[in-house]
C-alpha cells in the first residue's frame, strides 16, 4: 500500500503532507505518555507487516493493522505510521520520502475513523467483540485501499485501471486483517481489556 515516488501530482502530495501533519499533531496531542509503550509496540508491528510486501503497480500489497492500531490508539495511529513510514522509506526505501505524507494519510486516516467507528461498540457490545472486530480489520484495509485510489486517480485519469486494481487486490489483505484483528482483540479482552478502554476523543 505504499504509493512510490513520481507518480503522484503535486497538489496530491501537498495536499497529503497538510493533512498528515494536522493529524500527527492531534495525535501526539491525545497520545498520552502511559501509551507510549504500547505506541512503540504497534509501530514496531507495523513496520515488521509492512515489510512483507508484493510490488503491484505503483503501489504494493501487505498487511497494515491500521484497524487494530486504530481501535487501541485512536488519533495516535498518526504518529505511530508516520514513524514507522519514516524508518521503511530510509532504511529498505519502501515508498518513499515525498510520498511520506500521502502514504501516512491512506493508513492511519482509516485507523481513526475505524477508531470513532467501533471502538465505543466494542466496549458496549463484548459478546460481539469477535464479529465486531473482524469488521473493523476489514474496513480499515477497504478505506486505505480506496484513499490510495483516490490518490493515484486524482493525479492522473491515466491511473483509473490500476486504482481500480489496487482495491480488488487487497480483498484478501482485508479479509486476513479482519480475522487476525479479531483475534487480537478478543485476546486483549481477554488479558487485559484496560487497554481497549476509550482514552481520546
Amino acid at each position: 500500500m505504499h504509493i512510490s515516488e513520481g507518480i503522484l501530482s503535486g497538489p496530491v502530495l501537498l495536499s497529503g503532507v497538510a493533512i498528515a501533519v494536522v493529524g500527527t499533531a492531534i495525535g501526539l496531542k491525545k497520545l498520552d505518555y502511559d501509551r507510549i509503550p504500547q505506541a512503540g509496540i504497534l509501530a514496531a508491528s507495523f513496520f515488521i507487516a509492512s515489510l512483507v510486501h508484493l510490488p503491484f503497480g505503483a503501489g504494493s500489497v501487505h498487511l497494515v493493522f491500521n484497524g487494530l492500531i486504530g481501535l487501541i490508539l485512536g488519533w495516535g495511529a498518526f504518529p505511530v505510521i508516520l514513524v514507522a513510514l519514516i524508518l521503511q522509506a530510509i532504511l529498505f526505501q519502501f515508498g518513499g520520502l515525498t510520498t511520506l505524507g500521502v502514504n501516512t494519510v491512506v493508513m492511519a486516516m482509516p485507523a481513526v475513523m475505524c477508531y470513532y467507528v467501533f471502538q465505543r461498540v466494542l466496549n458496549i457490545n463484548k459478546a460481539k467483540t469477535s464479529y465486531l472486530a473482524f469488521i473493523c480489520g476489514f474496513s480499515a484495509v477497504l478505506l486505505s485501499s480506496l484513499l490510495m485510489a483516490s490518490s493515484l486517480i486524482f493525479s492522473g485519469e491515466e491511473f483509473l485501471q490500476i486504482a481500480s486494481l489496487a482495491v480488488i487486490t487487497h480483498l484478501p489483505v482485508m479479509i486476513v486483517e479482519g480475522f487476525i484483528t479479531a483475534f487480537c482483540i478478543g485476546f486483549l479482552y481477554k488479558v487485559q481489556p484496560s487497554i481497549l478502554h476509550s482514552y481520546s476523543t
